[in-house]
């Protein structure tokens, strides 16, 4: 196979929360700013963003054989992480999967959600904005997402403050896939 260097991706992504469930744009619109009626810019971020997906086979095997005869897929997580650059009250919240904000004249403020751990947690959906082959745009949908990391606000003299975020997503239903990506392609 020969190397086509136009399939090589270098560059920055954009994150942006919606509410579970949220109209998602069209496979159509991958090269234009989700709408904000639905979406919003969770803003910069450092270290870049970073799609996983970790699967989980388990082996088959017989007494006669040496090798593995066969695997199954026995467990598949994904995963959206990055560190969000702009540690404000809204994206701290965020990485707290929700809670209660309040503001005033001169003066913003957040609780956190401290409801029984039984509790329903409140699922979100994230778009990850990135560059795809041919300096095209790609288009990551995560639609049932929380985030499962701790979560920390550090004030340091040398360092700048970041908000870790690692959001998993989880299964939607037998007919909605769980994360869905689409390339702009000539």
């Amino acid at each position: 196979m020969s190397v086509n260097t136009t399939n090589l991706i270098q560059g920055p992504a954009t994150l942006y929360k919606g509410d579970y469930g949220a109209a998602e744009p069209a496979d159509t619109d991958v090269n234009t700013t989700p709408a904000a009626s639905s979406w919003t810019d969770m803003g910069g971020t450092q270290d870049g963003v970073k799609l996983s997906v970790d699967q989980t086979y388990s082996e088959l095997e017989v007494d006669q054989i040496t090798l593995r005869v066969g695997s199954r897929l026995t467990k598949q997580d994904f995963m959206i992480e990055t560190s969000l650059a702009e540690a404000t009250l809204e994206n701290f919240s965020i990485s707290l999967n929700g809670g209660t904000a309040a503001s005033g004249s001169g003066y913003k403020s957040f609780e956190p959600n401290v409801t029984s751990s039984a509790t329903q947690p409140n699922y979100f959906a994230v778009i990850l904005d990135g560059y795809a082959p041919e300096q095209l745009r790609r288009r990551i949908i995560g639609r049932r997402m929380l985030n499962t990391e701790s979560s920390e606000l550090a004030y340091t003299k040398d360092k700048q403050t970041l908000i870790p975020v690692k959001f998993a997503g989880h299964y939607v239903s037998s007919v909605i896939a769980p994360f869905h990506i689409t390339d702009e392609v000539t």
